[in-house]
């Protein structure tokens, strides 16, 4: 006796078409969730300290640099996505939204030009990223984003037994003064080039 068979048939097949729009409701608030990653590090970070950190290696005329806010957190995102290359963090960022949603760009703001990103990395000793990296880190271990056994805080990367698949701090595959080594070696090579400006008179 033949064994019958069900057959299940779905509705009429779809076929995604895609037409840009010219103007769309869109904010970056709205989707990226709760538990992101960079979402919840933009909550923990309180970075203001870093105006009159950097005030003295700037001038008192001239156009506008980049926020060293933003300049640090992009620092941040280089060495917690483990990217060294100025040009390739630039590019890393404007493809993820979570991204530009904790350095503060909309997705129509262009961002800063790498070779701004190089200058700048050139600006500052050594010692002002050693207290910006300690400082971003006690703040990440006192609102439990870093779990693991931690060695020390103070100018040597911590090390955590953590990931950014569980939302807390990613570990590094090199340690800071040897990720700072290798990103200001490629940061000379990219300093070549005029200045981009953006409107309203901001260094790119």
């Amino acid at each position: 006796m033949p064994i019958g068979r069900t057959i299940v048939t779905l509705g009429m097949q779809g076929k995604k078409e895609y037409q840009e729009k010219l103007f769309a409701r869109f904010q970056l608030s709205e989707r990226i969730p709760e538990n992101n990653f960079y979402r919840r590090l933009k909550g923990v970070l309180d970075l203001r300290f870093l105006y009159p950190l950097t005030k003295d290696h700037y001038g008192d005329s001239g156009q506008k640099s980049i926020d060293p806010v933003v300049f640090f957190k992009l620092c941040s995102v280089g060495y917690l996505e483990n990217i060294i290359s100025d040009r390739k963090l630039i590019d890393h960022c404007s493809m993820r939204l979570d991204i530009l949603f904790f350095i503060g760009y909309d997705i129509d703001e262009e961002l800063p030009w790498h070779g701004t990103i190089s200058r700048t990395r050139q600006l500052f000793p050594e010692t002002v990223f050693e207290e910006v990296f300690t400082r971003v880190l006690a703040m990440c271990v006192d609102r439990g984003m870093v779990s693991g056994h931690t060695q020390a805080i103070d100018s040597a990367p911590v090390k955590a037994n953590a990931s950014m698949d569980t939302l807390e701090l990613k570990v590094p595959e090199e340690e800071l003064e040897e990720h700072l080594r290798k990103v200001r070696a490629i940061s000379a090579m990219d300093k070549e080039g005029p200045h981009r400006q953006e409107q309203g008179g901001q260094i790119r």
